[in-house]
């Protein structure tokens, strides 16, 4: 120890160094508190650059006992908090005495004793402090995984108590004159920025047999995961496989998996998602898993094994969201579909064999998880097979019945509702994947006589708890709208033999009888839902009654009314949000499937003034409904009937239909940009049509199998449909029309024309092409003038920089005169037998003129010509050819054939 009087001289000698303004000279120093001056704060300067430079020597007598005693002191002096300035050097003491432990053991304790100082407050003496040595106090906190590398037990669980110190942050013991403690979250920011997540989680390796250790590691990183920022490191050091690999490793206080869970919750919840999944999605884990759930279930009776057990289950649902996954392969997708339904169907197998769910919070929870990921497996198509095997269908079904009287219940009538609705939800998912099997229990009697139920007036009072059961309370609306869903679900698979069944139950009417009972009774309270199974009724009667004219008859005037009824609603509803748009469009896809093309629905329609409260629809101007309803109007045109309603329609300030479908007209051709000056006329003649969507993407390639922009634009857009309502109407005597919509009338009544107009364009190409060709091949000199330019843009198209010793080898044949892609190979077609007559046809092979009428070739004396038409039109013609090679001529043969049928003649030539 210093005397006070050299104690006195070295505080002197810091304060005027820090006077100074250049610190590069600078001797650290810190206060050793003796037991004289500890209560007055006085320190007493400890030179620690001295101490670096003693542990750095070796071979010398004695150093090894000199270098410890200086250890023992700098940690007696840091007995209530490390300064920031000193953090570096501090650090820097504790690698070298760690480097020493390999070959002097007895470096264990001073490395031991300077890490537990580590979980004591870090001290500023500036506000400016945590600032200015940030980066020294990040570099030094990682250092702490650095030393997991040392084989000491020990130290490795120092290092983890000082880590986990970093979140229970205690004031410093004594209060120290000129120092105040960092902020408490300083050192965790400092982990953060340091990167010590990455290193405790590559210290699992090192660990594989050392429980104690792999336990207190497993709590640093549960609390480091508490952060974005570490769990996002850890995802990258692949953190989550490495842990759940090692999740059955034997540990008899259960700290192992309770932890290992909780730091795979937060590496899902805050980093990334798929990334952990895509690191979980493999059979070393999923196998973990598999086991750790198996035991839990089957042996897990406490509170804490059967949250435990609910845990992995979410855990392993969300792991079964990868198509990826091998949840199959590994089997765990046969025992989670065993676990699921052993209550309602009994089976032997050993797994399950004994076991029974009790009432209790976590199995009603784990029931709830078990339908949920039942949901999840039944995306991956093979796992059909297994769900087949499982009987999984009529498990589910167990639920779809009405509640029983004076029967013992497993679970409690909240329950067994919550439990009955997620049933039938899950239904809506997996039903529709196994149709047979659906067929086969009867689905389609049961869901009819579940919503028979519903729509009784049999005491039941729902308590509408659950998710499942939003707008349930109190009645039966949660499981008429889940059981609506489900029939909806089955019914557009457009699968005839479950249709054919429901139409033989009554379904169409059992449907349209539970529409007229609820909007007999109004429920302001449950709109939203009351709607939806409006909704949902509709969209079924539609997938019925399409394309089927006997189920539309039965639909008849009955149905037809819940049509009518659902259109006259008010118009202000439908922006209120709580589903009307939803509603009408179903009211709409009804009239299109239920009621068009069956005459005795249309005309009761038309009496009923449908078309009168379409037109009122379509009169608001919302979009989202033109196209469909405009579609009908032109289906409904196809009844003579429906011109006089159409015509007899006035809206508001008298505005008539024919004037209501132009002004959508103009506002459609506005919308795409068609060109058309102030009074509505034709600007770009050439384009009567055409929109600016059209001129900015001009052509794009498409599939095969993709429509082309052209029927997208019919199709999509309702000019060709108020077209074609128009031209029902005859174009003609149409009321109500200012001069503005008679200009517009007029292209409306030519759109047809001016859409052909690109064919007519494209014939004008063809001939244009066909007359060059004519050319080419009567005329040797147009031949040479075209074969030149080909010549010309070949050569153009050419890379005329040939590397150096290049050898260049042609490819044209010289003195070829052809303005076709010539090859090696000429293929020669004989004369067909239909012109020749076969071979013993009495030919003569010096024949000159040839009449040209099919048959077999034969002298004739003259040629005569019966009933010879106009002289644009030739029927018959005669050509000499001299085949003699010369440079000017064309050397080939020349087959004429003539086209009676479109009077055309067609030139081959094969050279």
């Amino acid at each position: 120890m210093w005397t006070k009087e050299a104690a006195a001289t070295a505080e002197a000698r810091e304060s005027g160094i820090r006077n100074k303004s250049s610190s590069s000279s600078q001797i650290p120093v810190v206060g050793v508190v003796t037991e004289d001056n500890e209560a007055q704060g006085v320190f007493k300067p400890m030179d620690l650059n001295r101490v670096i430079k003693l542990l750095e020597e070796t071979d010398k007598d004695g150093l090894e006992e000199k270098q410890l005693k200086f250890v023992k002191k700098l940690v007696q002096c840091f007995q209530n908090g490390l300064p920031l300035r000193d953090l570096a050097q501090i650090f820097k003491i504790l690698n070298l005495c760690a480097g020493k432990i390999k070959n002097q053991p007895r470096f264990v304790e001073s490395a031991y004793d300077i890490i537990k100082l580590c979980g004591l407050p870090f001290l500023k003496k500036k506000v400016s402090d945590e600032i200015t040595y940030a980066e020294d106090t990040a570099n030094s906190i990682a250092l702490l995984g650095d030393l997991m590398k040392i084989p000491s037990s020990e130290l490795r669980i120092q290092i983890c108590k000082c880590i986990v110190d970093f979140y229970h942050a205690e004031p410093p013991k004594k209060h120290i004159p000129g120092y105040q403690q960092a902020s408490s979250s300083y050192k965790i920011q400092m982990a953060e920025v340091g990167g010590l997540a990455k290193t405790m989680v590559q210290s699992i390796t090192l660990l594989e047999h050392q429980l104690v250790e792999k336990l207190w590691v497993l709590k640093v990183l549960q609390h480091l995961s508490t952060s974005e920022v570490n769990c996002t490191i850890m995802m990258k050091a692949q953190a989550a496989s490495g842990i759940c690999t090692h999740l059955n490793d034997p540990d008899p206080s259960g700290q192992l998996l309770f932890r290992s869970s909780e730091i795979l919750w937060n590496l899902l919840e805050k980093s990334s998602k798929e990334e952990v999944i895509q690191q979980l999605s493999n059979l070393e884990c999923l196998l973990a898993l598999k086991e750790v759930f198996t035991n839990l279930f089957m042996r897990g009776f406490s509170h804490y094994d059967r949250q435990l057990r609910n845990d992995i289950l979410v855990i392993t649902t969300i792991i079964a969201q990868n198509p990826e996954a091998p949840m199959i392969e590994c089997g765990f997708t046969k025992d989670l579909i065993l676990f699921a339904t052993f209550n309602e169907v009994k089976s032997q197998n050993l797994l399950v064999k004994g076991l029974k769910l009790s009432n209790s919070y976590e199995d009603f929870e784990l029931k709830k998880l078990l339908f949920n990921v039942i949901v999840i497996l039944c995306k991956d198509l093979p796992t059909v097979q297994l769900l087949i095997d499982g009987k999984v269908i009529l498990a589910l079904f167990t639920y779809v019945k009405k509640p029983e009287k004076q029967k013992i219940m497993d679970w409690s009538a909240a329950q067994h509702e919550e439990l009955q609705l997620h049933a039938i939800a899950t239904l809506s998912s997996v039903a529709p994947l196994l149709i047979e099997e659906y067929m086969s229990c009867q689905g389609n009697a049961r869901v009819l006589a579940f919503l028979e139920w519903c729509e009784s007036e049999d005491p039941f009072f729902s308590h509408g708890n659950s998710f499942h059961g939003t707008g349930g309370r109190g009645n039966k609306f949660a499981q008429m709208r889940y059981s609506l869903r489900l029939l909806r679900a089955m019914v557009y698979l457009e699968d005839e033999t479950v249709n054919t069944d429901l139409c033989e139950k009554g379904t169409i009417q059992q449907m349209i009888g539970i529409f007229k009972n609820i909007i007999s009774k109004p429920n302001e309270k449950e709109e939203a839902i009351v709607l939806e199974i409006q909704s949902d009724i509709l969209l079924i009667l539609s997938g019925l009654c399409e394309n089927h004219i006997q189920r539309k008859e039965i639909f008849g005037t009955e149905g037809v009314d819940i049509v009518l009824h659902v259109m006259k609603t008010d118009p202000r509803k439908l922006q209120s949000g709580l589903g009307y748009n939803l509603l009408l469009f179903s009211t709409l896809d009804s009239i299109w499937c239920c009621i068009l093309g069956c005459y005795p629905s249309e005309d009761y329609f038309l009496e009923k003034e449908g078309i009168f409260l379409l037109l009122d629809v379509l009169a608001l101007n919302q979009k989202k409904f033109c196209n469909l309803i405009l579609g009908i109007m032109v289906e409904f045109c196809d009844n003579p009937k429906t011109a006089a309603h159409v015509n007899a329609w006035q809206g508001k300030k008298d505005q008539t239909a024919a004037s209501l479908l132009i002004k959508l007209w103009r506002k459609e051709e506005k919308e795409l940009g068609v060109k058309r000056d102030k009074n509505g006329k034709i600007i770009d003649t050439k384009k009567p049509l055409f929109t600016s969507f059209q001129e900015e993407h001009k052509i794009i390639p498409l599939p095969a199998n993709c429509p082309s922009i052209a029927v997208m634009d019919v199709s999509e857009n309702i000019r060709a449909k108020i077209y074609a309502i128009l031209g029902k109407l005859d174009f003609e005597n149409l009321p109500g029309l200012s001069a503005e919509d008679f200009v517009t009338l007029c292209i409306i009544h030519r759109y047809l024309d001016f859409k052909i107009q690109a064919t007519h364009k494209q014939r004008e190409l063809a001939n244009k092409s066909w007359e060059n060709f004519l050319a080419r091949t009567s005329n040797a000199k147009t031949l040479k003038k075209a074969k030149r330019l080909q010549e010309k843009a070949i050569e153009a198209s050419r890379y005329h920089k040939r590397p150096q010793n290049a050898v260049f080898h042609g490819t044209d044949i010289k003195g070829l005169n052809t303005t076709v892609p010539s090859g090696g190979v000429v293929t020669v077609e004989s004369t067909p037998a239909r012109l020749v007559g076969g071979p013993l046809a009495d030919t003569d092979i010096a024949l000159k003129k040839l009449p040209i009428r099919g048959g077999a070739l034969r002298r004739v004396k003259a040629v005569e010509i019966v009933d010879a038409p106009k002289k644009s039109i030739p029927t018959m013609l005669q050509f000499q050819f001299d085949l003699q090679r010369s440079d000017e001529e064309t050397l080939g043969v020349i087959e004429i054939q003539h086209i009676y049928e479109n009077a055309k003649v067609h030139f081959i030539t094969d050279l």
